[in-house]
Parts: C-alpha cells; sequence; structure tokens
C-alpha cells in the first residue's frame, strides 16, 4: 500500500494545477451532461467558407490501398459494407488514425473517393465515439481543410460539420493534458479561423500557439517532449501553419505570428538536421517508430520551399542531446531530462544512453516503441534494460509505468564536456544511495565508454548494448567482434549474450542480440573502428 502511494505521489506532485482542475471541471461536466442527455447540434447557419491558397505540402504514407481498406500501424483492415469508424480490435491508436484523415493527402487519392469518405463519416457523426475526441478532431480538421483547400471544392453539409467539430473542439481543449496535444488543437483552430474567417477564433488560436510555442520549442529547437518523432511531428505542423499564413495574409494578417513560426520552423529543422543521421534516419529515442511523421528529407524540402532558412550549425544544449560525428560514424548520447515533468507521457528510463550508427548504417541501436497498448511489452521498451546505459539490480532509472506515467525519476549532471569528451551522471538510484556515472571519450576511430558506479552496498549492475539485427557478432571472451567495428570490454564480472526484440516501427518487431555486462564498480568499453 506505501508503496503504491509513493508511486502515485511521484507521478501526480508534478502537475500543474491547470491540469487538475480542467480534468475536475471535464470529469464533472461530461458526469452533468449525461445525467441531463446533452448534445450538440449542428449550427443551420454557419460563415462561409473561404478556398484557401497554399503551397503543396507533404503527401502522406498511403494507408488507404482500396474501397473500405485501411492500413495504420502495419494493421490492415478491410470493412465489409460500411466504415466502422469506431473500430476498436486493433487499439485505440489505430482507431484515431483512421479518425485523423491523414489519407486525405495521400498521392493518388482521387478527389472524389476522398469526398465520399468525408460525407461517410458525417452521415455516422452521431454514433461515432472516439473520433470526436479532441485530438483526432484537431487533425481531422486540418486534413479535411487542406483537402478541401487543394481541389478546390465547396461542399455545404462538409462545411457545416467542420464548423460544428470547431465548436465540439472549442469546448474540450486539452488543458488537462498540454504537450502536443494542446499545440494540435491551436493548429486546427487556426485553420479553421482561416478557413471560415473567424476573427474570434484567430485570436484563441493565436493565443495558444504564441504560448504554446515559446514553451515547446526549446531554445536550441528541439520539442520539449524529447521524441525526435514528436519533433518531425510537430515541425510538420507549423511548417502548414507558416504555408497557411504566408498565402493568405488577406484573411487575417498576422506578421507577428508569421515572424514567430518562421522562427520557430528554423530553429526546429536545424535541430532535426543535426539529429538525424547522415541517413536521414532519425536515432528511436523516446516514443520515436519510423514511417509515422514525414522524413527528415522531406521537411527539409518542405521548409526549403517555404524559405525557411536551414544553417544547419545549432549547438544542441537545452534538449539534452549530443551528436558526435566522424566520417567513420555517428553518435547520438542522451545527457537530458526524461522530458517535461508535468508530462512525461512520451519519456523512457534511458538516462545517458547512446545511439551509434557505423557508416550509413545502424550498429547500436535503441530499442524503439512498437504500441502504445498498455501491456507487457509497452512497459519492456520503455524500461531501463531497453537502453544502451546501466542498470542496478532490477530497479528503473525512472520508474515508467501505466503505459504513459513516471513516477520517480532520474536527473542528469553534466561534469565535463568538450569536443571530444562528455562525463556526466545521474540520481535516479539516488533511493539506494548509489550513482551512476558515465565517460565518453571520442577519437575518429575509436569510442571508449567508462561507467563508473559508486555507492552500491551490494547491489548489482549491469550495462546494455542491443545490437541491430542487420549486424552480426561473436562474442569471445571479453572482446565482442563484427565486420566493422571491434569492442573490448575490461573489468567486467561476466558478459552475456541475450536476444531482444527490435521495434523499429508500430506493431513490427525483429529479433535480434544484446549483450548484458554485469559488473561491481566499474566498466570500460573500447569500441575500435
Amino acid at each position: 500500500m506505501w508503496a503504491k502511494f509513493k508511486l502515485y505521489y511521484e507521478t501526480l506532485r508534478y502537475l500543474r494545477w491547470q491540469q487538475i482542475i480542467y480534468r475536475g471541471w471535464y470529469f464533472l461536466r461530461a458526469r452533468w451532461r449525461g445525467r441531463t442527455n446533452f448534445r450538440y447540434n449542428l449550427h443551420p447557419s454557419f460563415p462561409p467558407a473561404n478556398r484557401l491558397q497554399l503551397k503543396p505540402s507533404i503527401t502522406s504514407h498511403p494507408s488507404y490501398l482500396a474501397p473500405r481498406q485501411f492500413t495504420f500501424l502495419n494493421l490492415s483492415k478491410t470493412f465489409d459494407d460500411q466504415i466502422d469508424w469506431n473500430f476498436k480490435d486493433y487499439g485505440k491508436l489505430w482507431t484515431y488514425n483512421l479518425n485523423y484523415f491523414e489519407f486525405l493527402q495521400q498521392e493518388a487519392l482521387n478527389p472524389e473517393e476522398g469526398l465520399a469518405l468525408i460525407l461517410d463519416f458525417i452521415q455516422q457523426s452521431d454514433s461515432i465515439k472516439d473520433g470526436f475526441e479532441p485530438f483526432p478532431t484537431s487533425l481531422r480538421i486540418l486534413f479535411w481543410i487542406r483537402f478541401l483547400s487543394q481541389h478546390q471544392i465547396s461542399e455545404p453539409q462538409i462545411d457545416q460539420s467542420l464548423y460544428a467539430q470547431l465548436n465540439i473542439l472549442q469546448d474540450h481543449l486539452e488543458y488537462h493534458l498540454l504537450g502536443n496535444h494542446l499545440l494540435e488543437n491551436g493548429f486546427a483552430l487556426l485553420f479553421g479561423a482561416y478557413y471560415f474567417n473567424q476573427k474570434s477564433l484567430f485570436k484563441k488560436a493565436t493565443a495558444i500557439l504564441e504560448s504554446q510555442l515559446a514553451e515547446q520549442v526549446l531554445p536550441d529547437g528541439g520539442h520539449f517532449e524529447l521524441s525526435p518523432m514528436y519533433h518531425q511531428l510537430m515541425l510538420y505542423r507549423v511548417l502548414d501553419i507558416l504555408n497557411l499564413v504566408t498565402h493568405n495574409p488577406k484573411v487575417h494578417p498576422a506578421q507577428s505570428l508569421k515572424r514567430l513560426l518562421r522562427h520557430k520552423a528554423e530553429q526546429m529543422v536545424n535541430w532535426l538536421t543535426q539529429m538525424s543521421f547522415r541517413s536521414g534516419a532519425i536515432p528511436l529515442l523516446n516514443d520515436s517508430a519510423q514511417g509515422i511523421a514525414p522524413s527528415t528529407f522531406d521537411l527539409q524540402n518542405y521548409a526549403k520551399h517555404l524559405n525557411v532558412p536551414q544553417t544547419n550549425i545549432t549547438t544542441l544544449k537545452e534538449s539534452g542531446y549530443r551528436t558526435i560525428n566522424h566520417n567513420k560514424y555517428e553518435c547520438r548520447i542522451d545527457i537530458g531530462p526524461i522530458g517535461p515533468d508535468y508530462i512525461p507521457g512520451h519519456a523512457h528510463s534511458d538516462s545517458l544512453n547512446f545511439v551509434l550508427y557505423l557508416g550509413d548504417l545502424p550498429f547500436i541501436v535503441d530499442t524503439g516503441t512498437s504500441t502504445y497498448e498498455k501491456n507487457e511489452q509497452r512497459t519492456k521498451e520503455r524500461q531501463t534494460e531497453s537502453h544502451n546505459t546501466v542498470q542496478i539490480g532490477d530497479v528503473e532509472q525512472s520508474e515508467v509505468w501505466g503505459g504513459f506515467r513516471v513516477g520517480r525519476r532520474a536527473r542528469v549532471k553534466i561534469h565535463k564536456e568538450s569536443s571530444n569528451q562528455l562525463i556526466a551522471s545521474h540520481n535516479g538510484y539516488r533511493h539506494l544511495g548509489i550513482t551512476h556515472q558515465r565517460s565518453y571519450q571520442f577519437k575518429p576511430d575509436q569510442i571508449t565508454i567508462i561507467d563508473q558506479v559508486t555507492g552500491q552496498n551490494g547491489h548489482s549492475a549491469k550495462a546494455f548494448l542491443h545490437f541491430h539485427p542487420d549486424v552480426e557478432i561473436q562474442l569471445e571472451g571479453t572482446k565482442i567482434a563484427s565486420p566493422h567495428a571491434q569492442i573490448t570490454i575490461d573489468h567486467a564480472d561476466s558478459i552475456e549474450r541475450s536476444e531482444y526484440q527490435y521495434a523499429p516501427q508500430f506493431n513490427k518487431t525483429a529479433k535480434s542480440t544484446k549483450i548484458i555486462i554485469n559488473f561491481t564498480a566499474q566498466i570500460k568499453i573500447t569500441i575500435d573502428l
């Protein structure tokens, strides 16, 4: 009972009062509305819609493959007679994706087919549940308006539905969650403000975007939830909004907002360029997966078409990531916080973690993310043992639990930093009286990592190295041999070879190899290229 109380205390004590108040208000309001049979009604009259001018954006991944056949998160479903917009068999995130309508941005989608899908959704609106939650509603508003503007479609029935959805969204802004959810709400409201030429909506959207972009885009350009995938998604939205504001000045003159968006876009694209590998791949840190967000190259090209400067001289600092690039290798290191304290839902227990590419190929990787379902797989992928760092006994550095929650959390301290050396420690094991310190030393053809654990008090320590499935290794005593590198491990008590599930995409895993290094006080890992 006491352990559970501590877990909840450590989880809840970081929430902002705004989150607590809105959670309570929305809960009580929902109960009252349930008792009074409250219903939203379509407005019989609504403002005339503008046919917005937009430069071509990024086309979406193909997900609508045939009549009533959809593929999201590597799971396909063909509906027989009618699309079930409430389909739940593949989990809530799949249902969300179905209701986003991002498939309207597919390159080969016939406009008549897209229009029919929108009208089918409207026809079934009274029975749709998860699809009318604020987050999918926000994305659907944005993608509907982009689709209608791109094809210059005028359909009063759709405009009436859009206006109703904007009003519902305004009534459910996600102040109880904040983070990227509230930012998506703001993006949708701004698109709606331009589409219906609504000054009040423009004012509300601008207030949200100005405050949230100031907080959520860190000074080094990283998105504050510290997931490279979510950074790509937020940059995509910022570029779309910049596109909207730039090319529709007669609807709402917004010079100050335009300057803010351009500045944030420049910061974000430069951060992404630094974090991405030469191949364009992102490290799968925190909740990151391939095949969800637009690629780095697509985002760079989109930014270029919108005349966003790309200096590529960003120095990563506030986001807590560091990049080391040499001809033979590229390394990405996490020496930052797990994320914003009041919304750590996409955080993993991975302090002092690293990812290593040799040439353009992944070598030592992060496990990745295959699911958002609250199950054993989700828990495992967030735990310390799934990252290239050190664990004490079976205790987590940061107490990840419940799918998207974190209790006790590690804090990182940087002791020394230069162009070729980095020394940092974290206090995730302070309740055990233990500190883990890691030192990185970089040379053009060698990387040295030294892990030190002080105040061990009889607890065992183990370090992990996760290899990409395409990497073949041989473990011989204290040496790990591969075609492109040799790893030497000094001062280990024992070294084990084990298997793990590499998760580069949602619902897609591959069996691979990890090395577990058991040690007492210190180990030295030398990677010779």
